[in-house]
């Protein structure tokens, strides 16, 4: 029987963090999405990494949380805004064991402290179910270009805790 992880920690973002972040979003795509995305549309996908200053302003322009196991970052996630999840990234040693669904609480809670109704994310082929088990619901399905592929992925949303019924979502 396979050992248990170290209860994860979050912290949030610092800009000495970028490269390990850069890593992790490599990692991730890479080692988890060859199902849902070809090779060419893997590399389309994480060449966003490859300018790191650029890839670091992304992150520091938008509440960045990090998990971390004994103080090493594993995964990270963004809100855009008050009310959208733009990343949400996990090193592949670790998907399966919570680390995600650390983050995306996270998120939830803070957006809600926000005054967000509701949450948002463009979710990956790879990641729809997760976030259908958390609620989510597909509301459309969305082809974007990126450095010369084509990539598919579904807006999805939540309600809010709070957000009463009768609030338009």
């Amino acid at each position: 029987m396979g050992q248990a992880l170290p209860k994860p920690g979050l912290r949030p973002f610092l800009p000495a963090d970028v490269p390990m972040l850069a890593a992790i979003f490599v990692a991730a795509i890479e080692g988890l999405t060859g199902d849902d995305y070809s090779v060419a549309q893997q590399e389309a996908w994480t060449h966003a990494a490859e300018d790191e200053e650029a890839f670091g302003k992304k992150l520091a322009g938008q509440l960045t949380l990090i998990a971390t196991i004994q103080n090493a970052p594993v995964g990270f996630a963004s809100l855009k805004g008050t009310d959208h999840i733009d990343m949400l990234y996990v090193h592949p040693s670790v998907a399966g064991q919570g680390v995600g669904s650390m983050l995306v609480d996270a998120l939830e809670k803070l957006a809600g402290a926000r005054g967000a109704k509701h949450l948002t994310v463009d979710a990956s082929d790879t990641a729809e179910a997760f976030f259908k088990k958390r609620g989510y619901t597909a509301k459309q399905r969305n082809t974007v270009s990126l450095n010369g592929e084509w990539l598919a992925n579904t807006t999805m949303q939540k309600a809010l805790a709070g957000a009463g019924p009768g609030v338009p979502t």
